[in-house]
């Protein structure tokens, strides 16, 4: 318990360290987002009118410091002000709503590519030297070396454009009414089907590669020698012994990959026109909508940080002799 508060402490303190980087940053990017949009939109407001704007959107003239403070405690309290891009809604809204589909695409992408690159890798290193492990390990290696935004191109064009038989963009049929029914389900999956082979494509490798390693470094322990000479069984004694101690770098793996779940695969949804987080944080960027750059930003953080909390839980599940230490 000590250190899992230890732990929870470090996280709060590391929460707090991005969260002011996050402060900082925008306020030294050059220019003025209200006045970005207003002049290029050709209007011409008096000095009244476009300091009421700047309140509206929670841009208050002040001392750093107390911007500052006003920050923090909008983050603990939710209120993370309106969006410059899709005003009047507010910042929770449009992350909101773009964090269903992006749970739903990356979730499910993260999950299959942890369970069926693990089980390649525990295959593969089992077999090591064999055709199979070549195969696995080249494909794997080749896999995580291709950028997302190639892997996301070439599907699209080779099933989309040439072949036809995906659509091309967007989470579901746009002339569908969104509605918990069948007809509208069936769309979002077969939308989302290209965007999940190409996130599968790009995920599973490093899960591979890692998994193989870790048992290849496991297998000539004395552990293993010695369950071996007792005379259990090749599977036992690969998933229970060598699987489930090569197992923990994996963990560290899936907490980064889970970390990155909510900040959403931006180049993977803005090549297919995804409305999840990734596309909306590039949307917020070329406006300057710097509320959703930061709300983005902070969920991105938080997530990571929770995720690795987690994993630091799970080590002490899967390894007795951390409870000791």
């Amino acid at each position: 318990m000590a250190f899992l508060l230890r732990r929870l402490v470090f996280y709060m303190a590391a929460f707090i360290a991005a969260a002011t980087i996050n402060f900082f940053l925008p306020r030294l990017m050059p220019g003025d987002p209200v006045q970005i949009m207003f002049s290029s939109a050709g209007t011409e407001l008096p000095p009244e009118s476009l300091q009421a704007l700047k309140l509206t959107f929670g841009f208050v003239d002040g001392p750093l410091w107390q911007q500052y403070l006003t920050y923090l405690g909008s983050i603990f309290t939710g209120d993370l002000g309106r969006s410059i891009k899709y005003f009047p809604l507010p910042v929770t809204s449009v992350l909101g709503h773009a964090l269903i589909w992006t749970v739903s695409l990356m979730g499910t992408a993260t999950i299959i590519s942890f369970a069926f690159g693990t089980l390649l890798g525990i295959a593969a290193a089992w077999r090591r030297g064999s055709r199979f492990d070549v195969f696995v390990s080249v494909g794997a290696i080749f896999a995580t070396s291709v950028p997302a935004v190639v892997t996301s191109l070439i599907v699209l064009f080779i099933f989309g454009f040439t072949l036809g038989w995906f659509p091309n963009g967007y989470a579901a049929d746009p002339s569908l009414d969104p509605a918990f029914s069948l007809q509208y389900l069936g769309s979002v999956a077969y939308h989302g089907i290209l965007p999940m082979v190409t996130l599968c494509t790009v995920l599973i490798g490093g899960f591979t590669v890692t998994m193989r390693n870790n048992m290849i470094n496991l297998l000539g322990e004395d552990y293993i020698v010695m369950a071996r000479a007792k005379g259990l069984s090749d599977r036992h004694v690969m998933l229970w012994y060598a699987a489930r101690n090569a197992l923990l770098p994996t963990v560290s793996s899936l907490a980064i990959a889970i970390g990155t779940i909510l900040g959403g695969s931006l180049v993977t949804e803005v090549v297919y026109n995804y409305p999840g987080l990734g596309n909306i944080l590039y949307q917020a960027i070329l406006a300057r909508d710097y509320p959703v750059i930061q709300g983005q930003l902070l969920i991105m953080t938080a997530t990571m940080l929770i995720a690795n909390f987690i994993v630091d839980v799970s080590y002490i599940l899967l390894d007795p002799r951390l409870k000791g230490a």
